[in-house]
């Protein structure tokens, strides 16, 4: 009944704002504009239809907030007004009243804001979905930026995520490719990430890991800031860092009047993203403009800002290794490769023929190599890779389905960079140099320096361990059903010699007394 009421106020809201009129003007068809005059009622909306979009979303919640901060990013897929409106999601979501704000802080830290920092910001310095942020001045001096969770959160989320279950129920029954696409195991990843979120300690904890990640003893401390936590003012209501200062990615212009180097910003930004999903395996997976900035300090002036930490993926070593070789064939142009690895891993049907795969494959990367970002859309590629997937179904793997999401929001602040960008010249060097790293001696160097402090104490109890397992062998519980069979089966076939062998002892006393008594008559 849930599901049916939040199904309903969904309807109304995209009626109230006139999204089905922003849909049918989208639609190159006669009967599109047949319908488009009956549902207008002979008069069109005032407000323009990037302004009605935004605020549809914003009215239907933290979900719908977050598909609109990623349809900001892709101004190659949706029109240039729909864009810029849809980019003030990202950090500009009406707030909530400050008091309550105060309360959650209070309620969360034991004190008044006033008691707790020597000077609080009322007013709120960025609004987003899930939390609100305001500055503040620690008593030791430090500026600190402090985060505030939304109250009610959790109800809209499961409210939502119920009417998402139930879609994806329906999508996996009625359509024919519904149980390859996974539907409801992409909601269960989706479900986790939203949880997330609403756990602002897990979110500190994020922070700090990635932190370490680009630490200097890393030597990647060049490449991005994070924050510093201040974890004695953290709950998983309230989440206190220290105050990161620079001008939003998106200001292009404004970076670049700061002197600020536009295309290697872009380059680097590549780098950092495939440096932390395939060497640490664990990234920042909400990289929207809104959550990213760049240094206008002189000292580091230039350098990449990371904030908002509420959504990280992390990646197996199956996965990385996978992903990577997925990318070096793809650079390498090696289609057969490519075939070979979905095969090998399980995502097509054993029995898939591989040069088909080839070639298919080929088909629709061939196209855009060697063109530059501006005429490249990732979007339109793993479209198009999605439609192959389909006649050879192969099969969608929720864990990558927030990678292709931040995959997607790099691309789109590439291509607002530094549309010249060649993205895949950029990553290759970088993917050639790792999987040398993994595979060479300097991996095998690493890897034996990891496990190094596990083997010194086992190899000490090596020679005890293997004596007693020679000794006293641990059988299995189907090793000693057969043993106790075959003890079974040795005892009856005794008893049976036993019982033959009398028999034959009284057969040969007869037979002796026949003789003896026989050849006295």
């Amino acid at each position: 009944m849930i599901t049916l009421l939040r199904l309903i106020s969904i309807l109304v809201v995209a009626l109230r704002y006139r999204l089905d009129e922003l849909v049918l003007s989208s639609l190159q068809h006669p009967l599109a504009h047949f319908m488009l005059r009956i549902v207008c009622l002979g008069w069109r909306p005032r407000r323009p239809r990037g302004e009605r979009l935004r605020l549809a979303l914003e009215t239907l919640g933290p979900i719908y907030v977050k598909f609109g901060q990623v349809l900001s990013t892709r101004r190659d897929l949706i029109p240039a007004d729909l864009a810029d409106e849809l980019a003030l999601l990202q950090d500009r979501v009406p707030p909530f009243p400050s008091e309550q704000a105060a309360q959650i802080i209070q309620e969360a830290l034991g004190a008044a804001p006033q008691a707790l920092f020597a000077h609080f910001e009322r007013d709120p310095v960025a609004s987003a979905s899930i939390a609100q942020v305001h500055f503040a001045v620690l008593h030791d001096g430090r500026e600190v930026a402090v985060k505030v969770l939304r109250p009610g959160m959790r109800h809209a989320i499961e409210r939502d995520l119920t009417l998402l279950r139930v879609l994806a129920g329906l999508v996996e029954r009625l359509m024919p490719d519904g149980r390859r696409l996974k539907p409801r195991e992409v909601v269960a990843e989706f479900d986790n990430y939203l949880h997330d979120e609403l756990d602002l300690i897990r979110e500190a904890a994020n922070c700090s890991q990635l932190r370490r990640n680009f630490g200097p003893e890393t030597g990647r401390a060049e490449l991005l800031m994070v924050p510093e936590v201040v974890w004695e003012y953290c709950t998983s209501q309230v989440f206190t860092m220290q105050r990161m200062r620079g001008v939003p990615i998106s200001r292009v212009e404004q970076l670049r009047q700061l002197g600020v180097d536009i295309p290697l910003l872009a380059r680097q930004g590549v780098e950092i993203f495939f440096t932390q999903v395939f060497s640490d395996g664990f990234f920042h997976a909400d990289m929207h403009p809104g959550n990213i900035l760049v240094s206008d300090h002189p000292d580091t002036l230039g350098r990449y800002i990371a904030l908002d930490f509420g959504i990280v993926g992390s990646l197996s070593e199956f996965d990385k290794n996978y992903l990577a070789q997925n990318f070096l064939a793809f650079f390498h142009r090696d289609y057969r490769r490519v075939a070979q690895l979905h095969i090998e891993s399980g995502w097509v049907p054993a029995d898939t023929r591989e040069e088909e795969l080839e070639g298919a494959v080929r088909a629709v990367c061939e196209p855009y190599f060697d063109r530059p970002l501006a005429e490249i859309s990732l979007g339109q590629v793993l479209l198009r890779l999605f439609q192959t997937s389909r006649r050879f179904n192969v099969e969608i793997q929720p864990q990558l389905v927030l990678l292709q999401k931040t995959l997607l929001n790099v691309e789109g602040m590439g291509r607002e960079l530094d549309p010249k960008l060649d993205l895949w010249q950029t990553a290759k060097p970088f993917l050639e140099r790792w999987m040398h790293q993994r595979v060479g001696l300097r991996g095998l160097r690493q890897r034996l320096d990891q496990e190094a402090s596990q083997w010194s104490q086992i190899l000490p109890q090596l020679p005890r361990l293997v004596y007693s397992r020679l000794s006293q062998p641990d059988l299995t519980p189907a090793m000693q059903a057969e043993i106790q069979q075959l003890r079974r089966a040795q005892q009856g076939t005794q008893r049976l010699l036993g019982v033959l062998c009398g028999v034959l002892a009284v057969g040969l006393g007869v037979a002796v007394w026949a003789i003896v008594h026989g050849g006295a008559l």
